[in-house]
């Protein structure tokens, strides 16, 4: 599985950086109107992401900001939010190549932000929902840019896979 999560670090950042690319295309105003994605905006949906990730690898290393909440809007400014991107995910690459069995076999517990209680459960299927969660905003970005006209993005696994992923086959 330890593998299986590095590809998957290498993918977010690929996909990330896709989504990057189709964003700084945007002018302001379609940059942050309002689309229907759940945090409505292209804007917020990817300030949501950081913030997720934030709160969940301070859940995993015990380090790092964590917001208070999964709206928080942490960068107004597009540059900044592009650059904060990219350390998140070298940030995650960094940490799944440090793990091993073990820890990922290993419980961890945290309090989610949106209900005060205690969870205690294996680190494995959290790492796998931080990825997750990913690819489901992403979809949402997806949706945004193709609601503003824009050229769909080829996202999927596989493409990554048969491009800069090859490694990972």
């Amino acid at each position: 599985m330890l593998r299986h999560y590095r590809m998957f670090a290498a993918y977010n950042r690929w996909a990330n950086t896709q989504v990057y690319a189709a964003a700084a295309e945007l002018s302001d105003a379609e940059f942050r109107s309002d689309h229907g994605a759940f945090f409505g905006s292209l804007h917020r949906t990817l300030n949501h992401l950081i913030v997720a990730d934030r709160i969940w690898m301070k859940r995993f290393t015990g380090t790092g900001e964590a917001p208070g909440t999964l709206d928080a809007v942490l960068f107004e400014d597009r540059d900044a939010l592009a650059a904060a991107r990219k350390i998140e995910d070298e940030r995650i690459i960094a940490w799944t190549g440090m793990l091993d069995e073990k820890t990922l076999a290993a419980d961890f517990t945290y309090v989610p932000v949106t209900q005060p209680i205690k969870i205690t459960q294996p680190l494995a299927p959290a790492l796998a929902h931080l990825f997750n969660h990913q690819t489901h905003h992403r979809g949402q970005c997806h949706m945004t840019l193709t609601a503003l006209g824009k050229p769909s993005l080829m996202l999927d696994l596989i493409y990554f896979l048969r491009s800069e992923g090859r490694e990972w086959m």
